[in-house]
């Protein structure tokens, strides 16, 4: 099944979110590789891809996986977390719709 993992950033989190972004990448790209990633990436904190200084918000991550508990696992073992990027992360089942 597909869950949505959506993250909040702690506030002034953009240094620690690049330390961690490599490790953090390299999970989603297993994933991929896998043929489980549907999408993921950050929420800007401003009204541009490129928000400079302003850094994310959170982040979005749809994917799937054999249950929520191992998704909410999956979640909780990503290196924002230990870098102290993410101040709340929510798991939720997901049904795509469309495209």
């Amino acid at each position: 099944m597909l869950y949505a993992i959506i993250s909040e950033d702690h506030p002034d989190s953009l240094s620690k979110r690049l330390a961690a972004r490599p490790a953090h990448l390299e999970r989603l790209h297993t994933l991929q590789n896998q043929g489980r990633l549907v999408l993921a990436g950050p929420h800007p904190a401003v009204d541009s891809e490129a928000p400079g200084d302003a850094g994310f918000s959170g982040s979005l991550v749809v994917a799937e996986f054999d249950s929520l508990e191992q998704a909410q696992s999956w979640a909780a073992d990503d290196p924002y977390m230990d870098a102290e990027v993410y101040a709340k992360v929510t798991v939720k089942p997901f049904k795509k719709v469309l495209p």
